[in-house]
């Protein structure tokens, strides 16, 4: 067992240990260090105070003591941490890391399987609905186009008849004198005015 210090003795020591520690001079704000002395300081001697001897020769012992105590305090606790860190690293510490590890492993394999499953089944989902949704799509465009086609016949056809109708009342060879004998016969003036109403306001008289 290493010696206990009490009370009394810590607290010389911390003492003697503020004894020993390098002091530095305080310097207010407005006074630098290359001003002279105070003139109410000049001449001061400064005196350490007195120190026994015998005192300080107990005082001495007892830090020498404290030392070596906070030594092997200190000592201890790095074996301990070492032991522990050796026993985690190759001990049965070790083993029971890697056992729960390897049940740890087992449990996120099982759990990324289910996952992946769960994926899975979305995905198949999500493809079955967009085929669906790509041949109703491809559906109704055919009958778009079907319907888009079934117009342009219908409009061609209605051209066609439109065109049979108006080549009655075309001028070819074998009535050329029969149209220009009619029109002889029914004069036409497309000479007149119209209004905004479409009506016919003013138009010149044949001669």
């Amino acid at each position: 067992m290493f010696p206990v210090l009490g009370g009394g003795s810590v607290q010389a020591a911390r003492l003697l240990a503020l004894r020993c520690a390098v002091l530095v001079e305080a310097v207010r704000g407005r006074k630098s260090r290359t001003d002279p002395v105070a003139k109410s300081k000049e001449g001061r001697i400064k005196v350490p105070p007195p120190v026994d001897p015998a005192e300080m020769v107990v005082l001495k012992d007892r830090y020498s003591e404290y030392q070596l105590l906070t030594r092997a305090l200190r000592l201890e606790f790095k074996e301990e941490v070492l032991r522990k860190k050796y026993e985690e690293e190759t001990g049965s510490l070790a083993e029971e890391r890697a056992r729960q590890e390897a049940e740890e492993h087992r449990a996120l394999m099982a759990w990324n399987n289910q996952e992946n499953l769960r994926l899975l089944k979305l995905r198949i989902q999500r493809i079955r609905a967009e085929e669906e949704e790509a041949e109703r799509r491809q559906q109704e465009a055919a009958v778009k186009r079907e319907r888009e086609q079934q117009e342009f016949i219908r409009e061609r056809e209605r051209e066609i008849l439109q065109l049979q109708e108006d080549a009655k009342n075309f001028i070819t060879m074998e009535n050329l004198d029969q149209r220009i004998q009619d029109a002889l016969d029914n004069p036409k003036n497309y000479n007149f005015a119209v209004d905004r109403e479409g009506r016919v306001v003013k138009q010149t008289t044949l001669r």
